[in-house]
């Protein structure tokens, strides 16, 4: 795994950089077409066709690949006959085949390779790529595609490179050290997946030029200080100025600092210690 570099034959291609994809299997491979649905884009617009969602739009066209993040098919080996890339997310994505003839797609975690064999269930071998309840799983070990309710499927530490540390287990809970700093708790019933996930350097890629966020489904990102005043409250002013007043949204509401996260979720109260917030430049842990 690593990151390739172009030769700077032009400005864009001197500060770009690109993924050299060796963690896959064949990179000419093509997706299997049963586990394949198309995706409608939307461009950031709800069903009014009100843009919800800003700075979305256009890209290359893609197919959703289904990901099999329940991992229910217990106690049957699964060999893995490659290891994809997947444009709908930043890790890559194994394609398994079971003895009796199922193939899924699942999470691909980092040394994961063709030929190898995976396994799910109450107690199987706690190696790489197995999935399991965090009840069987050591103490100590990392995990990826962690169930937040049992049954549900894997919603935390989905991306490239990420892995959450089980840090102790008492009753019915187990404590998770999340990638973000954050340490919460989980009920022990609640399958996750042994392993860090690949695709590692993910994070080091340089976009490079505005036409590859374009490709992706970016569009531009205006500066509220280059906007006229009557656009937003930071815009005006003679020359380029700094706004005047704290970052904020067109309506005045404050950009860094505050909260976004619901207050009344039921999973707050199973947070044992919040990630670090920043407000302002005084980095400040917020209050349980």
């Amino acid at each position: 795994m690593g990151v390739r570099k172009y030769k700077p034959t032009s400005a864009g291609r001197r500060q770009s950089s690109v993924n050299d994809f060796s963690e896959l299997t064949d990179k000419r491979r093509k997706p299997t077409k049963s586990l394949l649905e198309p995706i409608k884009k939307t461009g950031g617009r709800n069903h009014h066709g009100k843009i919800t969602s800003w700075w979305r739009g256009g890209g290359h066209k893609r197919m959703y690949r289904v990901i099999d993040f329940k991992r229910r098919k217990d106690d049957i080996r699964a060999t893995v006959v490659a290891v994809e890339y997947d444009p709908n997310r930043s890790c890559h994505i194994a394609l398994i085949e079971y003895a009796d003839g199922v193939k899924n797609y699942i999470l691909a975690p980092s040394g994961l390779k063709a030929g190898d064999w995976v396994e799910s269930g109450q107690k199987v071998e706690p190696k790489v790529g197995n999935a399991m309840p965090l009840k069987s799983i050591p103490v100590g070990m990392d995990v990826h595609n962690v169930e937040m309710t049992a049954g549900q499927g894997g919603k935390l530490v989905r991306a490239a490179g990420g892995s959450a540390r089980l840090v102790a287990r008492e009753g019915d809970w187990a404590t998770l050290l999340l990638p973000s700093g954050e340490m919460r708790q989980v009920r022990v019933e609640c399958r996750a997946t042994l392993g860090q996930l690949g695709n590692v350097d993910h994070q080091n890629v340089r976009i490079g030029k505005a036409g590859r966020k374009r490709h992706l489904g970016r569009r531009p990102h205006n500066r509220g200080t280059s906007m006229n005043p009557i656009a937003h409250p930071l815009g005006g002013g003679e020359g380029r100025s700094g706004g005047g007043r704290h970052p904020c949204s067109p309506w005045g509401k404050l950009a860094k600092g505050g909260r976004t996260r619901a207050r009344r979720k039921n999973s707050n109260k199973r947070i044992l210690r919040r990630r670090r917030s920043v407000r302002y430049g005084q980095v400040s842990l917020p209050k349980k």
